[in-house]
């Protein structure tokens, strides 16, 4: 679903945005809570994302190796046993 068929304006709705980059919505709320993850914008109490941030952040977390994104703390720690 492309965000011109959903608001028109390229702001997408926190499902929306989850489903443009593949994760889970409830991963979007708690990186909000968190402080990291991509821009978004509030209208009063609603939450809305620009798909211009969305794709600014993917862009951001590019990498060309798994060496490459461990280096930069993209890849999440593994849990110790």
């Amino acid at each position: 679903m492309g965000a011109s068929e959903t608001t028109g304006r390229g702001v997408l709705r926190p499902n929306e945005a989850a489903e443009f980059l593949g994760l889970a919505r409830q991963t979007l709320a708690r990186w909000r809570h968190e402080g990291s993850g991509p821009r978004y914008s509030l209208a009063g109490r609603l939450v809305r994302y620009h798909v211009a941030d969305l794709e600014r952040w993917l862009e951001s977390r590019a990498v060309t190796s798994t060496a490459e994104a461990r280096v930069a703390g993209l890849l999440r720690r593994e849990v110790l046993r």
